[in-house]
C-alpha cells in the first residue's frame, strides 16, 4: 500500500497563513477531505483531477459525521491515493486532528500531521491584541467554548481558568452568558476587558470590544455570530492601539 494520510492545518482564513508544506501537501493530493472554515482560494492549489470532498460541520448539520470521514480516509488510502485532511486552523487545536490520527494509526495506515496558524492567536493578531504582553499577561489558555452535553455547566475548571491572564475562547458565541457568569463567579472582574473577533484574518473580519459584564448585549447588538474568537483579558486594551488590519466593519 503506498497510499498515504496528511492531516494538514488550512490557518485561520487569510490564504496567505498557510505554510509552505501545506501547500506542498494539497499540491500532491489526489483526494482533499476539507472543513467549512477552510478558504476556498486555497483549493485551486490542488491538482485539477484531484477529488474534493466537503466535510464541513456546522451546528446541527453535518455533511459528514467523523465516523464517515475517518471511514473515507482510511478507504481512500488503501486505495493507493495521497490524501490531505484539511482543516481550518491546526488540526491539534479543537479540530478532531488526533482523532483521525489514531484511526488511521489503528488500521495501519500511515499519515503525517502539518501543523497550521490557530484562530486563537492569528485573530488576536490581526485585530491588534497580543496574547501575551510583559505588562498585562503572563498566561495564556485555549479553551472549548461549548462541551459535551454529559458534562454540563462544569465541562471546565472555571476556578482555575479565571486565574489565567489571557483566555481564548473558541466556538463560544452561543455560550457566552454561560461564560461570562462562571468566569465573574470564579474570580474574574466583571469589569474584564473581552473582544470578540468574527471572521478573523479575513475580509469579512470585524471586532466587539466591551467587559465581561456587558459583552453579551454587544454582541446580540451587532449581531456577531460564529465563527468567532472570544478574548478575555487585559490584552484586549491594546486593540484600539495596536490594531492594524482594515476590518470589514469595528464596534467598540
Amino acid at each position: 500500500m503506498n497510499g498515504f494520510v496528511y492531516i494538514v492545518g488550512a490557518g485561520p482564513g487569510d490564504p496567505k497563513l498557510l505554510t509552505i508544506r501545506a501547500l506542498e501537501c494539497i499540491q500532491l493530493a489526489d483526494v482533499i477531505l476539507y472543513d467549512r472554515l477552510v478558504n476556498p482560494v486555497i483549493l485551486q492549489h490542488a491538482k485539477k483531477d484531484a477529488e474534493l470532498i466537503y466535510c464541513g460541520k456546522e451546528p446541527g448539520k453535518h455533511a459528514l459525521i467523523q465516523q464517515e470521514i475517518n471511514e473515507a480516509l482510511v478507504s481512500h488510502a488503501k486505495g493507493n491515493k495521497q490524501v490531505v485532511r484539511l482543516k481550518g486552523g491546526d488540526p491539534f487545536v479543537f479540530g478532531r486532528g488526533a482523532e483521525e490520527a489514531l484511526y488511521l494509526k489503528e488500521r495501519d495506515v500511515l499519515f503525517e500531521i502539518v501543523p497550521g496558524i490557530s484562530a486563537g492567536i492569528a485573530a488576536p493578531a490581526y485585530s491588534g491584541i497580543p496574547v501575551t504582553h510583559r505588562d498585562y499577561s503572563n498566561s495564556f489558555a485555549i479553551v472549548t467554548g461549548h462541551g459535551r452535553e454529559e458534562k454540563g455547566q462544569d465541562y471546565l475548571h472555571w476556578n482555575a481558568l479565571a486565574q489565567i491572564d489571557t483566555i481564548a475562547f473558541y466556538m463560544g458565541v452561543g455560550n457566552i452568558e454561560l461564560i461570562t457568569e462562571k468566569l465573574i463567579a470564579h474570580g474574574k472582574s466583571a469589569q474584564t476587558p473581552v473582544a470578540v473577533i468574527e471572521w478573523g484574518t479575513t475580509d469579512h473580519q470585524r471586532t466587539v470590544t466591551g467587559q465581561l459584564a456587558t459583552i453579551r448585549e454587544q454582541i446580540a447588538a451587532t449581531q456577531i455570530t460564529n465563527p468567532a474568537m472570544i478574548l478575555v483579558g487585559e490584552v484586549v486594551q491594546l486593540h484600539d492601539q495596536i490594531a492594524w488590519f482594515q476590518e470589514n466593519k469595528t464596534f467598540s
